[in-house]
């Protein structure tokens, strides 16, 4: 198979698995609190993310160099997975992710500052169709719009930029270092604050925690995979096939299928972020070296 095929069916494979992880999340948010939901969600995929580090690099390829980044990837992973958690908790699968379909275009944005990259008058209007989107899904006055949707749209924010730290951080760190202590940050971190409201886990939930641990190290897996062989600007676009699975989940699990005005946003945001990602190639190829 052609790399290229592979990274393909790769990408493919990580979104459905990140579907199962973010559906194992929602099924735990109904009976934990956010924080205790995001604990879990970093002990357990460490275990199985221990694995796959010892099966390629060794425990040598996890020492961090910039310490600094780290810790604040960790506090924008605790902020993005609460946030996400709280709004998977109180709204469709669909219209969450519908939502955070944003974060190629906040990424961007955040860029320009951040890192000092250049965006045209063009990647600009994507932009801000984009956030457009967002506001038809969200629809101030309605019931999307409420501390959910925001909450979830505040994940994404933390999101694009816990992104952008992994871009100055590949300078100097590996990929597994990066992923480890991701989890442990969030793990640890999570843990202390939910101490006090930490509720016993129930014998029944143990095997959607198990899962969660993991679909997160599997989708990480390949996700790393898969943007190795292909191209960024190709694959890219395939994390949109992650709204078909939670369509898919949100009626065979919850019976329910977003509203014609969330379909509208969706459409919105992510013809968006194809334009922007088509622009972002076209400038890659035109930059001169």
């Amino acid at each position: 198979m052609a790399p290229s095929t592979r990274a393909t069916w790769l990408m493919l494979m990580a979104v459905a698995a990140f579907a199962g992880m973010d559906t194992s999340m929602k099924l735990l948010a109904a009976h934990y609190p956010p924080l205790q939901v995001s604990a879990l969600r970093g002990f357990a995929s460490l275990p199985f993310v221990l694995v796959w580090v010892m099966s390629t690099k060794g425990l040598a390829s996890i020492r961090p160099v910039r310490w600094g980044l780290h810790l604040l990837r960790g506090v924008l992973a605790i902020a993005m997975i609460v946030g996400f958690v709280y709004g998977l908790a109180r709204l469709p699968l669909s219209s969450t992710y519908a939502i955070t379909f944003i974060a190629p275009l906040l990424v961007t944005a955040l860029a320009v500052p951040l890192l000092g990259e250049k965006v045209g008058p063009r990647r600009w209007a994507a932009i801000g169709v984009g956030m457009f989107g967002v506001l038809v899904i969200l629809r101030p006055g309605g019931d999307v719009f409420s501390l959910a949707g925001l909450s979830v749209l505040l994940a994404t924010f933390c999101w694009a930029a816990s992104a952008i730290t992994v871009r100055v951080l590949t300078r100097s760190d590996t990929t597994q270092s990066m992923v480890v202590w991701m989890l442990v940050l969030l793990g640890f971190g999570a843990a202390a604050l939910a101490w006090s409201s930490w509720l016993p886990i129930r014998p029944a939930d143990w095997a959607t925690v198990l899962m969660l641990g993991a679909f997160g190290a599997c989708g990480q897996v390949l996700l790393t995979e898969a943007f190795r062989l292909g191209e960024a600007s190709k694959i890219a676009p395939l994390e949109y096939t992650a709204l078909l699975w939670s369509l898919g989940i949100d009626l065979a699990l919850w019976g329910v299928l977003p509203d014609a005005v969330t379909w509208l946003g969706a459409a919105i945001i992510v013809a968006s972020g194809l334009y922007l990602i088509r622009r972002e190639r076209v400038h890659d190829v035109t930059e001169p070296p």
